[in-house]
C-alpha cells in the first residue's frame, strides 16, 4: 500500500496541473518537498518526524510533493512552482534541489539535505539544513576497502569535478592513501550524466580495489554502477547504503533515516517561529555500515567476521 501511495504521490509532483497561490486555510502552514525521486526513509521518515512534533499530513500541514526524476532540468520550474503556492518552507533534498529553491526565493525558508558540504559561513540567510559530507569518512572508507583486501597497495577513486565538495573529498581521500601507503588513482567521471568513459578507465586500470565519491551522478545510475564492479570483480567501498541494496559490497555514510528525523525538527522548529540562519547547518549525527554477503560471494571475496560484527545490516 505504501508503495503505491509513493508512486502515486511521485506521478503527481512530476506532472502537476498548476496549482492555486493562495491558500485555503492559513491556520494550516504549507510545506514544498522538492527532490529527485520518493524512496522509502526520506518523505516518509519526514512525515513520521513531523507526527511526532505534531505537525500532522492532511490535518495540521499540507505537503506539497516535487520531483525531477532523473530530469535535473525541472528543477527549477518545481521550486518555482512551490513559491507561487507561497508555502511555509522548502525541503530541498540533493544538490540541483537545493541550488534552484535558493535562486527562486530569499525569503522562504529552505530546509536542505545535501551529500555535499554546507559551511555555515557560505549559507543564505533563509537556509538552514543537514550536510551528510564529513572529511574523515574518508580514511575510514578506505581502511574498510584494506579489511577486504588485506595486500591493498592500488585502488581507483570514482569522482566528478562538478560536485562542490568534490576536490575536498578527493584530497582527503588521498591524504588517507598517503598515510596508508596505498597508491589512489582517480577516475573522472565527465559530462553530468554518463559513466561510460570513467568505467571503461577503471577496466584498463585494473585496480585492487574501488572507493566511489558520494555525487548525484553515481547515485541515480548506481544499479549500472554495480553491476559494473560485480562484473568484473571488483571490491568497492560506496558512501551510502542505497549502493549496496543495487548490489554494492560496502557501503559506509549518514543513516539516511535519521537525517530526516533531523530534517522534521528543522522544519517543526521554522513552523513556529524560529529563522533558519539561526538554526545554521548540521552535519549527520548517525553513520552506518551495510554489507552485501552476496556480493561478497558473487566476486568471491571473504568478509572478515570482525567486520560483519560491526555492520549495521548484511544483506544476506
Amino acid at each position: 500500500m505504501l508503495a503505491a501511495l509513493v508512486l502515486l504521490t511521485a506521478a503527481i509532483g512530476v506532472g502537476a496541473p498548476p496549482a492555486p497561490s493562495a491558500q485555503p486555510d492559513p491556520r494550516i502552514p504549507w510545506i514544498g518537498y522538492l527532490a529527485n525521486e520518493p524512496t522509502t526513509d526520506s518523505a516518509p521518515i519526514l512525515r513520521d518526524g513531523l507526527r511526532a512534533h505534531e505537525w500532522i499530513e492532511g490535518q495540521s500541514i499540507k505537503i506539497w510533493y516535487r520531483y525531477a526524476q532523473g530530469k535535473p532540468e525541472l528543477y527549477p520550474q518545481h521550486a518555482d512552482d512551490l513559491v507561487r503556492l507561497n508555502v511555509a518552507v522548502i525541503v530541498a533534498v540533493g544538490p540541483g534541489a537545493i541550488e534552484a529553491a535558493l535562486r527562486a526565493t530569499k525569503t522562504i525558508p529552505i530546509v536542505a539535505v545535501s551529500s555535499e558540504d554546507l559551511a555555515p559561513g557560505d549559507a543564505e540567510a533563509n537556509l538552514a539544513g543537514i550536510t551528510t559530507f564529513a572529511p574523515e569518512l574518508a580514511a575510514r572508507r578506505l581502511d574498510l576497502l584494506r579489511e577486504v583486501v588485506p595486500r591493498l597497495a592500488r585502488a581507483g577513486v570514482l569522482w566528478r569535478a562538478a560536485g562542490a565538495s568534490a576536490a575536498a573529498d578527493l584530497r582527503a581521500t588521498q591524504a588517507a592513501g598517503s598515510a596508508r601507503a596505498v597508491q589512489l588513482t582517480p577516475v573522472e567521471i565527465v559530462g553530468d550524466t554518463d559513466l561510460r568513459e570513467a568505467l571503461a578507465e577503471l577496466g584498463k586500470l585494473k585496480p585492487q580495489g574501488l572507493i566511489v565519491l558520494a555525487d548525484v551522478v553515481t547515485y541515480a545510475q548506481r544499479q549500472r554502477l554495480t553491476a559494473f564492479v560485480s562484473r568484473a570483480k571488483l571490491p568497492t567501498v560506496y558512501p551510502s547504503r542505497e549502493y549496496v541494496d543495487a548490489g554494492g559490497l560496502l557501503g559506509y555514510g549518514a543513516n539516511w533515516a535519521d537525517v530526516f528525523r533531523q530534517t522534521a525538527a528543522l522544519v517543526d522548529q521554522i513552523l513556529r517561529g524560529a529563522k533558519p540562519a539561526a538554526l545554521g547547518v548540521r552535519r549527520a549525527q548517525r553513520l552506518e555500515l551495510v554489507i552485501n554477503l552476496r556480493a561478497a560471494r558473487a566476486m568471491p571475496i571473504a568478509i572478515p567476521s570482525a567486520l560483519l560484527r560491526r555492520a549495521d545490516r548484511v544483506v544476506e
